[in-house]
């Protein structure tokens, strides 16, 4: 591993593999991945019961895709979100959120409400329950049950998030709980809820404790499950009320000890953090697709527009670019779980504004056809109805803030042009990993991986000047986005840690240094590797170009021959059927 600052030629040699090169292989797509994109089918033929037409309509119906829900436990979904040790498939979340994309690219209802709420109800008793709760859940999970989680009440709430469940010490011991949450996803029909009360009155960081309520009746009390709520989104997904008045727990339902409730959040939560993205990504990338359709019908060179390759090509450099963002995040909770507690909360942070300008843009190329409620373009409306019900709207923004804006001063205190670079492993999707646990998440680090990947890329990058080249262009925007990261420090440094316009403003520029510092570790491993389209400087200059844009700092125009080249890739991928993510899997449609 090079320090920053030292030289290592990115690539073979001085330069990456020529475009007409072949690529190097890649990690092969998981078995259960592909068999359950072969088990769902083409999307866009409208006879399959577990395509877009039949989706949409259960959408349009309000109703659960019952035909793909069975589907989906004949497969044994629920046993992805179970850890190995425990008897279930979970051994690393790059591996589930690829397993879970080829649901995701059908309908983000569907990936919600079948299965992922289990795992994120889950994850706090993955990481802080003893050895019976553990067992007891993960029996819930691969008999067929379902669970769902019963979110505290915080700042900027949306429906989800708003009110709470209180609980106390019951006489005689155990706890006594009650309250009321209007929105509860699956609560009709969950086996057990994990819930995060309130147990005392304060609003510091003990404020809350993590309880079970499991699929026992309670020893007093009742358990009301109300009316179901009409969400705008996810209109497939079941959310409805649910009211607990006295009921009565035993000491045993109580997660880790009294208070870890906001601690247990931080620390599980950054699952959530990096697989909802990773795995929403999917969704876009079926819009993508739908709008290359539409930019190249009845063009007699097959090609679009001028102007649609343009926003073609950068959307897809977008995606690119989130996924690598998003992929370093889940590799990092296996390889460096300790310190990837910013990473995860950054990439919740810039991803949706990322994905929901892209969908903005993609309407432009769609036209009309965005409007259309058929198998071919109707997954356009659908998703993004969809986005902010998934957890990607506002709440989930301030909810990052909260985790980032606090360690700016730290981090331009000790850590940025301090910290050494991670291991190579992290930028190499699909690579051997280490066994994901639960329980060596933590929330107190305040190394920062991505920006010692940034500096040492940049360095490494220095010798390229050559006008008008692909790396030279590279190395000017790398260049950009290090000079952005000390403009930065000036700023974090004085910072009080109080969530203020300039501290959000400020949040919002580092999120994205982390995203292009992601795409540049990214690049140099697929260098490095000899693939010939993300080893090639192309992807990432118009990457790298459009998150520059973002900042408002002037970088480096992307030449036509750079839109081009990624322009060639897109197309070439959807003729061939195969996903416009890192991967290039192959697609059943």
């Amino acid at each position: 591993m090079s320090a920053p600052g030292t030289t290592r030629p990115p690539g073979q040699g001085a330069h990456a593999p020529a475009r007409d090169a072949p690529s190097a292989p890649r990690a092969a797509e998981p078995a259960r991945a592909a068999r359950l994109e072969a088990a769902l089918g083409d999307p866009f033929d409208p006879g399959n019961p577990h395509g877009h037409l039949a989706l949409l309509r259960a959408d349009e119906a309000r109703e659960v895709p019952e035909a793909t829900e069975a589907l989906l436990a004949e497969a044994g979904l629920a046993a992805e979100f179970v850890p190995h040790d425990l008897g279930g498939r979970l051994t690393g979340l790059e591996e589930l959120a690829r397993v879970l994309r080829p649901l995701f690219r059908r309908d983000l209802a569907l990936g919600y409400g079948f299965g992922i709420t289990s795992l994120f109800a889950a994850s706090s008793v993955w990481t802080a329950g003893d050895e019976d709760q553990r067992r007891s859940l993960a029996g819930v999970l691969l008999g067929g049950g379902r669970v769902t989680i019963v979110h505290r009440e915080v700042a900027h709430a949306n429906a989800i998030l708003r009110d709470e469940m209180h609980a106390g010490p019951r006489p005689g011991g155990g706890w006594l709980v009650g309250g009321r949450k209007d929105v509860v996803i699956n609560a009709h029909r969950a086996n057990a809820f994990v819930m995060y009360a309130r147990t005392s009155e304060g609003d510091g960081p003990r404020s809350h404790s993590v309880l079970i309520l499991g699929p026992d009746a309670p020893a007093a009390g009742e358990v009301r499950r109300l009316g179901r709520v009409n969400t705008p989104g996810m209109r497939g997904a079941h959310f409805s009320g649910l009211e607990l008045d006295g009921v009565a727990l035993p000491d045993g339902a109580l997660v880790g000890t009294v208070g870890d409730g906001v601690s247990l959040a931080l620390r599980s939560f950054q699952t959530s953090h990096c697989l909802v993205p990773g795995t929403v990504l999917a969704g876009v990338d079926s819009v993508l697709r739908m709008a290359v359709r539409a930019a190249t019908e009845n063009r007699p060179d097959a090609r679009p527009t001028r102007r649609g390759r343009k926003v073609l090509a950068g959307v897809f450099a977008d995606l690119l670019a989130c996924d690598a963002m998003a992929v370093t995040g889940l590799r990092a909770m296996s390889l460096v779980p300790e310190q990837s507690y910013l990473l995860g909360a950054a990439v919740k942070y810039t991803m949706p504004d990322l994905l929901r300008e892209d969908l903005e843009e993609l309407a432009t190329v769609l036209g009309g056809r965005g409007y259309d409620r058929g198998p071919l373009y109707g997954g356009f409306q659908k998703l993004v109805r969809d986005l902010p019900v998934a957890g990607l709207g506002h709440a989930g923004t301030a909810v990052c803030q909260a985790v980032i804006v606090p360690q700016l001063p730290a981090l331009a205190r000790t850590a940025w042009f301090r910290t050494a670079e991670p291991p190579p492993a992290l930028f190499t999707p699909g690579a051997p990993l280490p066994p994901f646990d639960h329980r060596r998440l933590a929330h107190s680090r305040t190394d920062d991986l991505l920006t010692a990947t940034l500096v040492g890329v940049t360095g490494r990058l220095e010798g390229h000047t050559g006008h008008g080249s692909p790396h030279s262009a590279l190395a000017a925007l790398a260049r950009t986005f290090v000079e952005e990261l000390r403009t930065l420090r000036v700023h974090c440094v004085t910072l009080s840690g109080a969530f203020d316009p300039q501290a959000c403003a400020l949040a919002d520029r580092y999120a994205l240094v982390l995203s292009a510092a992601a795409v540049l570790g990214l690049w140099e491993a697929r260098a490095t590797h000899g693939d010939a389209f993300l080893g090639d400087p192309a992807w990432a200059v118009l990457a790298l170009s459009r998150i520059a844009r973002r900042l408002g700092v002037r970088g480096a125009d992307p030449s036509d021959g750079t839109v081009e080249a990624v322009l060639d890739e897109l197309l070439a991928r959807c003729r061939e059927r195969r996903s416009l993510d890192l991967y290039g899997t192959r697609l059943s449609g």
